[in-house]
Parts: C-alpha cells; structure tokens; sequence
C-alpha cells in the first residue's frame, strides 16, 4: 500500500546542520530514504522552512535550501524529483523510485519580489504555504494577534502562483486571510498539515467552514501527527482517525491524505516517532476503513490531485 505524505521538516535540519544525511539518516532526523521506503511512502514532501528570525528572510537562504534539496535529495540515483504531471505519472508506472517534491513553507525568504517567486517555481518548488504563525509581506498567519488577510502585494502573489500553477497551502494562514484566498484564487489550495478544530480545539487546526470550502474547491487536507493538533493530552494513533472520521462527516472523504510534519516537532505520537512506524497507523485505517477507503487516505486522494493540478 503507498503513502504519499506532504510535508516534513528534513530539510530544516539539514540547513541547520549539513551533517544530516538523507540516504540512510542518523539520530537527529526522522525521515530518511531508508526509512521512507521501509514505509512504501511513493512521494515525500520537502518544506524550505527558514528559521524565525528576520536575519534568515532573504532569498539566498531559500536558495541554499533549494540547493541541499537538489545535491543531498533529489541527486540521489533511487529518487525522482516531481516537477509536471508527466513526473508524477512516470512514478507512479515505474514503482521503483521515490518521488520527492518541493514545497515552501511562509514566503518571507521570497522578499515580496514576483522574479523571486518565479525563479523558486523554475528551480523546482510546487506548492507554497503563504505564511508559518506570524505576518509577513504577503498576509497574516494563524498566531499574529491582529488577524489580518493578505496586502496588496499578497494578492498579487495569489494571482502570479495561480498563472505559474504552484499549490497554495492555507496550513498556518490567518482565518480572515483563508477566507480572501478562497476567493481569490481560482485553482484548488490544500491544507498540507492541518486537522479538524472541532476534534481538537487548536489554532493551527481547521474550523468547519474552512473544512467544507477545501472540500467545495476539491482541495485536499493532510492530517497531521503534531500532537497537540491530535488531543490536548496523551494523543495515540487510533486519536488522528476521529479527524478522518469528522472531515468524513462534512463530505471530506475524496480530500483527506496525510502530512506528518516529521522533523517538525520534537514530540511524537507514541508509535508513530519516524516514517519507518507508517505501518501502525494503516494498521488502524484497516480496523475501521475498507481497504479502498485506507488506499484514497495514504495516497488516492493526492493523487487525483496532484494529476491534475502539477503543472504541465
């Protein structure tokens, strides 16, 4: 059974500490080749987070970030970085590589400068979360106080990764600027690491009416395995079925995949600590899904989407 999983921090690690590895991992990081294989994971995706201090908001830090994805991931003979659908498609025929995608995770790197954003697009990247918990150029996130939208040059941002076809991602996105995205944006956005409010009572989580417009717009949820989005206390992986099950309830079912936000967080869901424990949480799926249901979960969804939303 495949797994596609959007989002994972790997790549901040290795900004922090080039000594990281991909191909077989060490102790400091959760995701590595071996284990995302071990897995059956067919399609990771790489975040370019920057740490949280404006020293890092240029964009040769995204650069140097692009650049450790390119030489230490997706140069790696057993992977295939996905850029088109015709990637996508080859992989999934093939079977016999990783697929590896690259993603943006807040946009102050970008510098409100559009040949940025285009040159990001050209170099490999996407799918762009527009912001992490704070404001920045381009529109407010879920912990900045005010709870704005977008700016001006926010919306425009909107517009230009609409014509080039880069994925927005609504996770960490003020509510206010939610709501101006969905009707700005002509194409489907995701949530790639977001989980239902309503299970679990989290800023970061999605509230119902944010649930439905994904669903509406044939977007897509990842469920999470940050365990304060799970429970507020002692979270197990049979927790992260009641968001399924309640994004389910609103008619999610074709939209819910999953973005573990391994190497994001320092706490873990007992038996769900690195890509390699995948197989107890399909192990849950079973006990409560049909095995159609569990495959559209760990993979059909996103690969409806990603067919026909990656660029040509």
């Amino acid at each position: 059974m495949s797994i596609i999983d959007t989002h994972c921090d790997l790549l901040y690690k290795m900004f922090l500490d080039r000594k990281v590895q991909f191909a077989e991992g060490n102790g400091d990081a959760d995701v590595s080749y071996t284990r995302l294989v071990k897995a059956g994971v067919v399609l990771q995706w790489f975040a370019i987070y920057l740490p949280d201090n404006p020293a890092y908001y240029s964009f040769d830090h995204v650069l140097t970030c692009i650049d450790l994805f390119r030489t230490r991931i997706a140069a790696c003979p057993q992977v295939e970085f996905i850029k088109s659908r015709q990637d996508f498609d080859k992989l999934l025929k093939d079977k016999r590589k990783l697929g590896a995608m690259l993603t943006l995770e807040g946009v102050e790197g970008l510098a409100a400068n559009m040949g940025n954003l285009r040159t990001a697009y050209d170099l490999g990247v996407r799918s762009i979360g527009i912001t992490w918990n704070h404001a920045n150029w381009a529109a407010d996130g879920v912990g900045e106080p005010r709870q704005g939208g977008f700016t001006v040059r926010g919306k425009q941002f909107i517009n230009e990764c609409d014509r080039l076809g880069i994925i927005l991602d609504v996770s960490h996105l003020s509510e206010k600027a939610f709501w101006e995205l969905c009707e700005q944006s002509s194409r489907p956005f995701i949530a790639s690491h977001s989980n239902a409010y309503r299970i679990c009572p989290h800023v970061r989580n999605l509230k119902d009416d944010q649930i439905r417009a994904i669903i509406e717009k044939n977007g897509r949820i990842g469920i999470t395995f940050v365990p304060a989005f799970v429970r507020a206390e002692h979270p197990q992986i049979k927790d992260l079925l009641l968001h399924i099950e309640h994004i389910c309830s609103l008619g999610g079912e074709n939209c819910v995949g999953f973005g573990s936000d391994f190497d994001g967080t320092d706490l873990k869901i007992p038996g769900l600590e690195n890509p390699a424990h995948y197989c107890q949480l399909v192990d849950e799926l079973h006990k409560r899904y049909t095995t159609e249901q569990a495959e559209r979960f760990l993979s059909g969804n996103w690969k409806t989407y990603l067919l026909k939303n990656l660029p040509e």
